[in-house]
């Protein structure tokens, strides 16, 4: 095998690894960081890829760029409502840890039971889901998650025009 730094003979690369090295070559070669339209039409090109195919490649990132979007929210809102549910437990389990002490512990044993017990499993199981997620429930979780949101969208936009709104 030859050392493809060096030598300019034939080597093959995967289309990962070519496209990764594309990015960065490209990345370096803008002093902004940013093309313009035309700048990405002449690369292409000089690659010699066609206008339809580049065509269809922006379209198709127009439609992955919302969709990571979508996917920054969903993860977000996911841990602000796990963070929530866990201040809410730590701030109840404290509240009843302290009340036991200040009373004696006469309710010792039920209200450890209610708060540690299946509250905490809940809170566990939350944890469990977010921050080690399986990818196909996750993938299930956020397309339940982006119907949602787009017929809200939907039904708000329909309403909005019922009400004469903007």
């Amino acid at each position: 095998m030859t050392d493809p730094y060096t030598s300019s003979s034939e080597f093959l690369y995967p289309a990962e690894d070519a496209q990764q090295i594309l990015s960065i070559a490209i990345a370096r070669q803008t002093e902004s960081g940013e093309l313009t339209r035309a700048q990405l039409l002449e690369i292409a090109d000089e690659l010699g890829i066609s206008a339809d195919t580049m065509a269809a490649a922006e379209r198709e990132w127009d439609v992955k760029k919302y969709e990571l979007a979508d996917q920054r929210l969903f993860d977000s809102q996911r841990k602000q409502r796990f963070q929530h549910g866990l201040a809410q437990f730590l701030i109840v389990g404290g509240g009843v840890l302290v009340f036991q002490l200040v009373t004696g512990g006469w309710l010792w044993n039920w209200l450890l039971y209610l708060i540690f017990g299946p509250w905490a499993l809940q809170v566990s199981w939350n944890a469990w889901r977010i921050y080690r997620s399986n990818e196909y429930i996750y993938q299930q979780e956020f397309q339940r998650w982006r119907r949602k949101q787009q017929m809200k969208r939907v039904v708000g936009g329909a309403v909005r025009r019922l009400l004469g709104s903007p």
